[in-house]
């Protein structure tokens, strides 16, 4: 493979994690704003997680409906 291409991919692969992870902190920052629970909202925004606090959130602690 040459290196260009191995290159190419690998920024690929890059902007795919950056995007869902924007994605799902934002789901999460959303649904915590909503919900004024805010300690929730000020992790999430602080901490750098990939997207095991905003997931963590989204499932197990919002308030009313679960999930997405």
């Amino acid at each position: 493979m040459p290196t260009d291409v191995q290159s190419t991919a690998f920024w690929a692969i890059i902007l795919i994690l950056v995007i869902r992870e924007i994605v799902w902190k934002g789901i999460g920052l959303w649904k915590a704003a909503r919900n004024k629970q805010k300690y929730w909202f000020i992790a999430m925004l602080i901490i750098n997680s990939v997207r095991i606090i905003p997931i963590i959130y989204i499932f197990l602690f919002q308030k009313g409906k679960k999930g997405i």
